[in-house]
């Protein structure tokens, strides 16, 4: 009898520790996940998306963007403008553009950057190296080269600057040295390929974040454009749009 309740004692107790362990794990759990959700939080912190303000529009922007034939179609959120910690070296003022992952970065102080999302060269078509800004337009005309009259065949001479015209709302010009590379950093009158890689070795940009780019670079800017399969962005734009969340990735 004595050790029939001792037996059930111990079953008690037992069941007590299993509960208190249990309750324990579960205390750690929730703890667990509210640090985790801590720093998921500071990391979704870090990514601030931000539209280009208006006051880079000037007067002649307003009466252009209202006459465009083009769907307002705005980029998927992971290419939208926004301010950004920036982990590389490139001194402020520089321009980064990480062609693997579809972003351009302008430089900021303290360690910031504003990053835009772009549409990039096809793989044979794209250009990569370091280059500076040789020359900078507003609603430039555009004048296809050699190279694209032979692939797509019934293209003008040149077309006049304005909102139909595939360069967009601005343009820089990259250089080396004195020679022109013959590639640019443009708007598009195709907001819909942000993000994709399709156009014949140029950056396109929106023509909203290409007028606030513009504002805030002059010649001689350096324009850093990574090599292939080299870009480090610290966000995995592909996995955002798969729905892995809009943080930046741990590298």
């Amino acid at each position: 009898m004595e050790s029939s309740r001792l037996g059930r004692k111990i079953i008690a107790v037992n069941a007590r520790l299993s509960i208190g362990s249990c309750i324990m794990s579960s205390l750690k759990f929730v703890f667990g996940l509210l640090a985790a959700g801590f720093v998921l939080s500071g990391c979704m912190q870090a990514t601030t998306y931000q539209a280009a303000p208006e006051a880079t529009l000037k007067p002649n922007d307003k009466v252009q963007l209202a006459k465009a034939r083009y769907a307002a179609v705005k980029p998927p959120e992971p290419f939208r403008r926004a301010i950004v910690d920036y982990h590389r070296k490139e001194m402020p003022g520089t321009i980064v553009v990480d062609s693997d992952n579809h972003y351009l970065y302008l430089v900021q102080d303290g360690g910031k950057a504003i990053r835009y999302g772009v549409t990039v060269g096809e793989e044979a078509l794209a250009f990569s190296g370091i280059a500076r800004v040789g020359n900078m337009a507003e609603w430039p005309k555009w004048t296809p080269t050699a190279d694209i009259h032979k692939r797509i065949e019934g293209l003008p001479a040149s077309v006049p600057g304005g909102v139909d015209n595939p360069l967009g709302a601005r343009a820089l010009y990259l250089y080396q040295g004195n020679r022109d590379t013959l590639f640019r950093i443009h708007g598009t009158n195709q907001p819909e390929y942000i993000g994709a890689s399709i156009s014949s070795g140029c950056i396109r940009m929106t023509n909203e974040d290409v007028i606030d780019l513009y504002s805030r670079v002059k010649h001689g800017t350096v324009v850093v454009v990574l090599e292939p399969k080299q870009g480090d962005s610290p966000f995995n734009s592909k996995m955002a749009l798969q729905g892995a969340g809009a943080g930046p990735m741990v590298q």
